[in-house]
C-alpha cells in the first residue's frame, strides 16, 4: 500500500536528473544495502535498487565564479548503521556519499540534507579532474579517501585534507579498488598494465606503504591514441576516461582466492597472483565480441561477468584445478527491441551485493515446506531448478536505469543422475547435492532455489517486463540454462531538456461538469529534448511518467492542448542550393501515445518555424478520484488555438480540432506574439468586439448558454509587438478570422518578450528593462533589471485572497532569473534573484499552475543547463513584502509504489527494526489491512490481528534485556506497518517467515542483510560452525593426525579429526563449505580441513610459472600442506650459479632426513634463528618444519605478517590447544591490524576465547551485538548437547556436569551480567530516540 499523498507545501521541492553522459565517466556505486548512486551532468542521484525509485538528487555546488563541473566518481562509504548511541548521538554517517567532479574537487555529501557535509578538496583545477575513489579503512575508526586525479596523481584524503601523494609519471591510471580480505589494502591499476598494490597503516605519511608491479599487455592501441591526442593539441594530463573515454582497463579483486585479481584491458582477461606478482592466465577477448569495459566476480560462485562497450555481458567460469577462465555465454543488455536510433551506449554495470547475500542466507537455511504455488500453473510446467539467481543494475546514455536478473537453472535430465546420492533429510533441496561425478555435473553450479516461479519477481516503477532471453549451454558449463530477464525499469530525462510546457487549462472550466470552482491543472510537466523525446513529468510523484519519441531531431518548441495533448515542433535545414528548411508540427496524445504529424508540406520552406503559442480555452472534464494522471476525460470537441511564429514570415492562426484547420495568416512585422491570460468563453456577438475589460476577479463573466441547447463560441485574444515598437492585441472568436481591437499603444524600445493576463500588460527590451501597463487604469511604469536581456516573462499563478497579482518571474539572455512583484513601490530591491541554484544556466522556467489556495507556495519549473529538471519553491514573505527561498524540511514524498529500504529510515527507528527482526516477530506483522493483499506474490499465511497488545506479536520474550522493550518498539514502527512502507517487501518478508524458525543466528544474520552488513552477515552465519569446531575440541576423545598428501592426492575423510557429525534441521549449518556456492563464506574460513584443502587446490596454479622467486614461493606452499617430496624435489632443481643453491640444498638435506637427532635438532635451530635475522625468515621455518617444531614455524610465519601460511602450516600439522593459538594470535591481528571484527570474531570463537570476543565487541561499541551474541552462542550450544545426548545415551551423565553450560558464557559469569546491563542501557536509550523522532523521513 503505497502512503498517503501528503500536501502540496511538503513535496514541491525536488530535483529531476537529466541523462548521464560519458563526461560523468560511467561513475556509479551500489551499496549493500542496495542504494544505487550515480552522477549525472553535475548531479548525484540516489535510486532505490529494489523498487527502482528516485529517491533524492543532489547538485554539487559550483567553484566560485564557474559553472558546475561534471560529476566523475561516487563511492558509499562503507560503514555500518551506527550502533554506539551510549556514547555519541544518532547520525546518518552511514549514508555519506564521497563525490568528486571534473575539476579536481572532493566532497562527501549528505542526501538526507542534501547538501556537502565537508569539502576533502575544495580547489579547483580542470585538469586534474577525478577519474575515480576508493574508500580504505586506516584504523578501527578511520577511514580514508583514494582517489586518482588527472592522468598520473594519486592521493589519500583525511578530514583535514590530502596526507599522502603519488605520481606515476607517464603511467595513465584508470581505477582503485579495495581488498575484501583486509581493508587497509588496495591496487591501482592503470591503462598499460602498471599495477600499485598500497597499504595504509595509520594517517600519516609515513604509514603508507607501496608495491609497484607492471603487467605485460598489448598497448599498441592505446600508444595511436596518446600519438592522435597529442595532434589535436589535447592535454596530456587529462584522466583517463576523459582523454580515452572507450579505452578501458579494470580490475577486481577475487571474492573466493586471496591475493588473486581478476583484470580486463580491451582485448584481454587476466588472471594476476599478488602474492607470486605474475598473471596465472591470459586470455584473449573471442572474436567477434566488442571490447572489454568491466569485469565483475560472482560473490557466490566461481563466475566472472564481463561487460562490453557494446552493452552485452559474458559469462565466464574457471575450469578446475587452474586459474583459467572460459565464456559460456553472452548475454544482452540493451536490447534492440523498442530502441532508438541511435542506439544508446551502455556506461555502467553493476552486481547487487545484497541479493546474493540474501540468496546465500536461503541457501544454508532453506524452506522446509514446499514452494509449490498450487494457484500458478506455471509452477508446474517449469521443471527446471533454479540454481542461483544474480541481479544487475545497467546505466544507459538514454536516460534508463535497467534491473536485470541473471537466473541459472539445471535441466530436469541432467539432475537425475544424482538422485541416488544419500542426502537425507535434505534430499528436498538442491543445496544438499553433494557432487559424485564430475563428468556428469560440473561442480558447485548447483546452488539454492530462491524461487520456483519465475512470476514472482519484484515490481518497478513500471512494472515487470516480459523481455527474456534463453540460452542453453553445452560443453563447458553443460546442463544448465542461463535466462536474463528484465525485472525493471527507471526511465529518467531521456536528454537534455530544450524545451518545457506546463498545461494551462481556462480558469472558467468547471469540475464534474457543473460549479463555479476553476478545474484543478493536472500536475504534469512536458518536456522537449535535444534528441526529439518529448518527456512527461508527473511532478506529484518527481518521475517521467511518459516519454515518446517524436522528433528526429531537437524539440524546439512544446505546447500543451488541454490536459492530454501536445504539439511541438522541429527543424531541419536541406542541403540542396535552396537551402530551405522542413518545418515539422506534431500533435500527441498522451492517451494513446499516436503521433500525428500536420502541415505536412511536400517542399521546403524559405524559413523555420521560430515559435508555438497555444491558447487556454476550452472545458475540460477532470476526473479528480483517478490518481493516473494520464487517463483523465477530455472532451474531444474542445476548440484551443495554435499561433505559428515564423523567422520573418506571416503568423498563421490555426483552430487545433480534430483535424487541424488554419483560420488566416496574419502578415504583420511581429517581434514576439503571446495569448493573453486567462482565456473566456462567451457568446457569440454579432461584431467584433470594442472593449477589453476583465472583471474585478480577473475574468469577464460569460453569459449562460441559451435554453435551447445554441452551442457558444469561444473568444481568444493575444498581444504581441511589432518592430516598430507598437503594441496591440487581436481577438479570435470561434472559427472566424478575427479582428483587430483599438487599443495601442506605441514605445519607444523593441520589446523581445510581452505578456498579458489579468488587467496587465508587461514588457521586457534587449537592454533588461521591464515596463508594464494597467490596461484598466492606463497607467504605465517601468524599472531596470540590470541584467541581460529579457528572453522570458511569465506570470504567477493567481488564486483569491492573493495580496499580489503582478508577480512574474523573468528569465534573462544570460540564463539567469529573477522574480518581481508588480504590485511592490520597489520590485527590484524585493525581487527574489537565483540562490537555489548556484552555477546552472537556466534554458526554461515557467510557473506551476497547482495553487488553490493562497498559503500555498508558488513553484517554478526550470530546466537546467545541467540537463536537471528542478521545481523551486518561492515562499512570499508578506511581512517583508518580498521572496525567502525554501527552508523548512521536506517530507516523504508521494510514490506510486511502496519504497522498501530500511535503511533510509531515521536511524533510532532503523534500529528498532533490526532489533525487532533480530528478536523474532511473527511474519503476519508484516501483513496489513491493504486490500491487495491477496494478490502478493509471497502471501504470507496469517493475518495482522487488530488487537492492541502488540506483544502477541513477538515469538518469544528474550531472555536478554527489558521485556517491555520490543512491544514499545513495535508501537514506534506501527505508523510504518500500517502504512505497508519502508519495512520489508514480499520476497524478503517471505524470506523471514522461513528463517525466523530456524533460531538466532539465522535471524540475526537476516536483519545484518537487511541492512546491507554483509561481513557481520556471514559471521552469523559461521557461527554455528565455529562453535561446533569448538565443542569438537572439547570432546575429541582419540585425535588423529592428517596424513601427508605426499602418498595421497586428496584428504581422507576416514583420517581427518573425528567431529561432531548431527542430522535433522541443523545439517546445513555443519556442510562442508562448497566451492562454487558458497564461495561467499570463504572470508570466515578457519577449519583446518578447508585451509588445508584450499592451500591445495592453488598448487597446480604455480606450477607453470619460472623464476628463483616463484620456486622459493612453491616451496613453501609445499611444505605449507606437508607435501616434503615435491619440496624436495623442487629445491633439488637449482642450478649450481644459483644464489639459491646453498640455502636450497641445506634444506633438501634437512628435508629428507629420515631421522632427528637432538643435536642436529638444535643445530639447525640455531641456523633457523640465524636466517631470520638476516630477513631470510621462509628458510628458518622450512628448517623449523623439518625437525618437527610447527609451533614455533607458525610463530616465525606470523611475526613476518604471513598469517594464512601460519594457518594452513597449523591445520595441516598441529592440533588442540596448539591450534587455538594460532587462531587466537590471528584473531588479534585482523581485529586490531586488518580493522575486520567479524571475522576475528569467528577466529576467536573457533580458539574457544570467548572472553576475548565479548571484549572485541565491546571495544566497537556495539551492545545489541554483544546480548546478540550470547543468545545465539547458549542457543546452539544447546542444540549440540541434545544433539549428542540423543545420539549416545551413556554420555547424558558426563554432559550434564561437564558442558550444561557453554564454557565461558555461564549465566553466573561476572562478564555475562555486565553484557545484560549493558544492553538494557542501550534498549532505554533506543526508546527515547525512537520516540523523539519524526516517523517519516525521504
Amino acid at each position: 500500500m503505497a502512503a498517503p499523498k501528503p500536501s502540496p507545501t511538503d513535496t514541491w521541492d525536488s530535483t529531476l536528473p537529466g541523462p548521464p553522459s560519458r563526461n560523468n565517466f560511467g561513475s556509479s556505486d551500489l551499496s549493500p544495502s542496495g542504494l544505487f548512486a550515480f552522477a549525472s551532468g553535475s548531479s548525484v542521484s540516489v535510486v532505490d535498487s529494489r523498487s527502482l525509485q528516485l529517491v533524492s538528487t543532489i547538485p554539487l555546488p559550483p567553484p566560485p565564479g564557474a559553472l558546475s563541473p561534471f560529476v566523475t566518481s561516487v563511492r558509499w562509504i562503507p560503514l555500518p548503521l551506527p550502533r554506539d548511541l551510549l556514547s555519541t548521538e544518532p547520525s546518518a554517517s552511514h549514508l555519506l556519499l564521497a563525490v568528486a567532479d571534473r575539476h579536481g574537487r572532493v566532497a562527501l555529501v549528505d542526501f538526507h540534507l542534501r547538501s556537502v557535509v565537508v569539502w576533502l578538496n575544495p580547489s579547483s583545477d580542470p585538469k586534474l579532474g577525478v577519474q575515480d575513489l576508493c574508500w580504505v579503512q586506516a584504523r578501527r575508526d578511520t577511514h580514508v579517501l583514494a582517489s586518482i586525479s588527472g592522468s598520473s596523481f594519486l592521493s589519500i584524503y583525511t578530514n583535514d585534507g590530502v596526507f599522502w601523494k603519488y605520481d606515476s609519471g607517464s603511467e595513465v591510471l584508470s581505477c582503485l579498488r579495495r581488498d575484501p580480505y583486509d581493508s587497509r589494502h588496495f591496487c591501482v591499476l592503470g591503462l598499460k598494465g602498471f599495477l600499485l598494490s598500497i597499504k595504509v597503516l595509520g594517517d600519516t605519511e609515513n604509514d603508507v606503504v607501496i608495491q609497484e608491479m607492471q603487467i605485460n599487455t598489448d598497448s599498441t592501441e592505446l600508444l595511436r591514441l596518446e600519438r592522435e591526442a597529442a595532434s589535436n593539441g589535447n592535454s596530456s594530463s587529462s584522466p583517463a576516461s576523459a582523454a580515452f573515454p572507450l579505452y578501458f582497463a579494470r580490475f577486481a579483486f577475487s571474492p573466493h582466492w586471496k591475493n588473486i585479481l581478476f583484470l580486463t584491458f580491451p582485448r584481454e582477461l587476466l588472471v594476476f597472483d599478488l602474492q607470486y606478482e605474475t598473471p596465472l592466465s591470459s586470455t584473449p577477448l573471442p572474436r567477434g565480441c566488442a571490447k572489454f569495459m568491466d569485469v565483475l566476480p560472482d560473490p557466490n560462485k566461481e563466475l566472472l561477468y564481463c561487460a562490453h562497450v557494446d552493452g552485452r555481458l559474458s559469462i565466464w567460469r574457471r575450469q578446475e584445478g587452474e586459474q583459467v577462465h572460459v565464456m559460456c555465454t553472452m548475454e544482452e543488455f540493451l536490447p534492440s527491441i523498442g530502441m532508438s536510433i541511435p542506439s544508446p551506449s551502455a556506461l555502467a554495470i553493476l552486481l547487487s551485493q545484497s541479493d546474493s547475500t540474501m540468496q546465500t542466507i536461503t541457501k544454508l537455511h532453506p524452506d522446509g515446506t514446499s514452494s509449490v504455488d498450487f494457484d500458478n500453473p506455471f509452477d508446474f510446467y517449469d521443471e527446471s531448478l533454479i540454481v542461483s539467481k544474480t541481479t544487475f543494475i545497467s546505466l544507459s546514455d538514454d536516460g534508463k536505469i535497467w534491473k536485470w536478473v541473471l537466473s541459472a537453472e539445471g535441466v530436469e535430465d541432467a539432475l537425475k543422475n544424482v538422485s541416488d546420492l544419500d542426502i537425507g533429510t535434505e534430499a528436498a533441496h538442491p543445496e544438499a547435492l553433494e557432487k559424485k561425478d564430475s563428468s556428469d555435473l560440473d561442480e558447485g553450479l548447483v546452488v539454492a532455489t530462491t524461487s520456483r516461479s519465475r512470476g514472482h519477481t519484484s515490481t518497478s516503477s513500471f512494472g515487470k517486463s516480459d523481455l527474456s532471453f534463453k540460452r542453453i549451454e553445452v560443453g563447458v558449463c553443460r546442463f544448465l540454462v542461463f535466462t536474463i530477464s528484465l525485472d525493471g525499469q527507471l526511465q529518467l530525462l531521456s536528454s537534455t531538456v530544450s524545451t518545457l510546457a506546463v498545461p494551462s487549462p481556462s480558469l472558467t472550466a468547471t469540475l464534474a461538469r457543473g460549479g463555479n470552482i476553476p478545474a484543478a491543472a493536472i500536475p504534469l510537466v512536458a518536456l522537449g529534448t535535444q534528441n526529439g523525446t518529448i518527456d512527461v513529468v508527473d511532478v506529484s510523484t518527481n518521475a517521467v511518467a511518459a516519454s515518446t519519441s517524436v522528433h528526429t531531431g531537437v524539440v524546439r518548441g512544446l505546447r500543451w492542448l488541454g490536459n492530454s495533448r501536445l504539439v511541438s515542433f522541429s527543424y531541419s535545414q536541406v542541403n540542396d542550393k535552396s537551402r530551405g528548411y522542413i518545418n515539422k508540427l506534431v500533435v500527441t496524445c498522451l492517451r494513446s501515445g499516436l503521433n500525428k504529424p500536420f502541415r505536412d508540406l511536400q517542399k521546403p520552406e524559405r524559413t523555420p518555424i521560430r515559435a508555438l503559442r497555444t491558447s487556454s480555452s476550452g472545458r475540460l472534464e477532470f476526473n479528480e478520484c483517478n490518481l493516473k494522471i494520464l487517463a483523465h476525460y477530455v472532451k474531444d470537441e474542445e476548440l484551443l488555438y495554435l499561433l505559428i511564429l515564423f523567422r520573418d514570415a506571416p503568423v498563421e492562426v490555426w483552430a487545433m480540432t480534430k483535424h487541424p484547420v488554419m483560420l488566416r495568416s496574419l502578415a504583420l512585422p511581429f517581434t514576439v506574439v503571446e495569448w493573453t491570460l486567462p482565456a473566456v468563453p462567451r457568446p457569440v456577438q454579432s461584431g467584433p468586439s470594442k472593449q477589453f475589460q476583465p472583471s474585478s476577479e480577473g475574468v469577464t463573466a460569460s453569459a449562460d448558454s441559451k435554453s435551447d441547447g445554441s452551442h457558444e463560441e469561444t473568444v481568444e485574444s493575444f498581444a504581441f509587438a511589432l518592430v516598430n515598437g507598437a503594441l496591440g492585441v487581436f481577438e479570435v472568436q470561434g472559427h472566424q478570422s478575427g479582428h483587430l481591437l483599438h487599443l495601442f499603444l506605441q514605445m519607444g524600445w523593441l520589446p523581445p518578450w510581452l505578456i498579458a493576463c489579468l488587467t496587465w500588460l508587461v514588457m521586457g527590451d534587449r537592454s533588461g528593462n521591464i515596463r508594464w501597463w494597467d490596461v484598466t487604469t492606463g497607467q504605465s511604469s517601468a524599472f531596470n533589471s540590470h541584467r541581460d536581456g529579457v528572453r522570458r516573462i511569465k506570470f504567477s499563478p493567481v488564486v483569491a485572497g492573493d495580496r499580489s497579482r503582478g508577480r512574474v518571474a523573468v528569465l534573462f539572455n544570460d540564463n539567469t532569473f529573477s522574480v518581481y512583484d508588480l504590485d511592490s513601490p520597489d520590485p527590484v530591491a524585493q525581487s527574489l534573484l537565483q540562490p537555489q541554484i548556484p552555477g546552472t544556466l537556466v534554458l526554461e522556467l515557467d510557473w506551476l499552475p497547482l495553487r488553490t489556495d493562497k498559503n500555498d507556495p508558488l513553484v517554478l519549473c526550470i530546466a537546467g543547463a545541467d540537463s536537471t529538471f528542478r521545481l523551486v519553491e518561492v515562499i512570499v514573505n508578506e511581512k517583508k513584502g518580498g521572496f525567502v527561498p525554501q527552508s523548512k524540511s521536506v517530507k516523504e514524498r508521494f510514490r506510486p509504489m511502496p519504497m522498501y529500504s530500511p535503511i533510509l529510515l531515521p536511524v533510532p527507528h532503523a534500529l528498532a527494526l533490526r532489533m525487532i527482526l533480530q528478536l523474532g516477530v511473527k511474519p503476519s506483522w508484516f501483513n496489513t489491512c491493504s486490500t491487495s493483499l491477496e494478490k502478493r506474490p509471497h502471501l504470507i499465511r496469517g493475518m495482522a490481528s487488530s488487537s492492541k497488545d502488540l506483544r502477541s506479536y513477538m515469538i518469544q520474550l528474550p531472555p536478554l534485556g527489558d521485556p517491555v522493550v520490543p512491544e514499545m518498539l513495535l508501537k514506534i514502527l506501527e505508523p510504518y506497518r500500517k502504512e505497508g512502507c519502508c519495512l520489508l517487501d514480499d520476497e524478503r518478508a517471505k524470506i523471514y517467515a522461513d528463517v525466523v524458525k530456524k533460531g538466532y543466528a539465522a535471524r540475526f544474520a537476516f536483519a545484518a542483510a537487511v541492512f546491507g552488513e554483509t561481513s557481520e552477515a556471514y559471521f552469523w552465519l559461521q557461527l554455528s560452525r565455529a562453535i561446533r569446531h569448538l565443542m569438537n575440541k572439547l570432546i575429541r576423545k582419540s585425535p588423529q593426525k592428517i596424513p601427508s598428501p605426499a602418498s595421497a592426492s586428496g584428504v581422507d575423510e576416514a583420517s581427518m579429526p573425528s567431529k561432531i557429525s548431527f542430522t535433522g534441521s541443523s545439517a546445513p549449518e555443519a556442510r562442508k563449505i562448497d566451492s562454487m556456492c558458497d564461495g561467499s563464506l570463504r572470508l570466515m574460513a578457519f577449519e583446518r580441513e578447508e585451509l588445508w584443502t584450499r592451500a591445495n587446490e592453488r598448487l597446480p596454479w604455480h606450477e607453470k610459472l619460472e623464476g628463483e622467486d616463484c620456486i622459493q614461493k612453491q616451496v613453501h606452499e609445499l611444505i605449507s600442506v606437508g607435501n616434503l617430496e615435491a619440496a624436495v624435489s623442487l629445491l633439488l632443481t637449482s642450478a649450481p650459479d644459483s644464489p639459491y643453491f646453498y640455502p636450497n640444498a641445506l634444506r633438501a638435506v634437512a628435508l629428507s632426513s629420515a631421522v632427528s637427532k637432538s643435536l642436529l635438532d638444535l643445530a639447525l635451530k640455531v641456523v633457523a634463528a640465524n636466517m631470520v635475522r638476516t630477513d631470510n625468515s621462509l628458510t628458518g621455518t622450512h628448517l623449523l618444519c623439518a625437525v618437527g617444531r610447527h609451533q614455533e614455524a607458525c610463530s616465525q610465519l606470523q611475526d613476518s605478517g604471513r598469517w594464512t601460511d601460519a594457518a594452513t602450516l597449523a591445520a595441516t600439522h598441529l592440533e588442540g590447544s596448539d591450534y587455538a593459538r594460532v587462531l587466537q594470535r590471528w584473531a588479534d591481528h585482523v581485529l586490531h591490524a586488518e580493522h575486520n571484527v567479524w571475522r576475528a570474531l569467528i577466529l576467536y570463537v573457533a580458539a574457544g576465547s570467548l572472553q576475548e570476543a565479548l571484549a572485541a565487541l565491546k571495544e566497537v561499541q556495539q551492545p545489541d551485538t554483544v546480548a546478540m551474541f550470547v543468545l545465539a552462542c547458549n542457543e546452539i550450544h544447546s542444540e549440540i548437547v541434545n544433539e549428542l545426548s540423543s545420539q549416545d545415551e551413556e554420555s547424558t551423565g558426563e554432559l550434564g556436569t561437564v558442558m550444561t553450560d557453554m564454557p565461558g558464557l555461564e549465566p553466573g559469569k561476572e562478564e555475562v551480567a555486565a553484557v545484560c546491563e549493558y544492553f538494557q542501557q542501550y534498549q532505554r536509550k533506543l526508546v527515547h530516540l525512537c520516540m523523539d523522532s519524526q516517523p517519516y523521513a525521504d
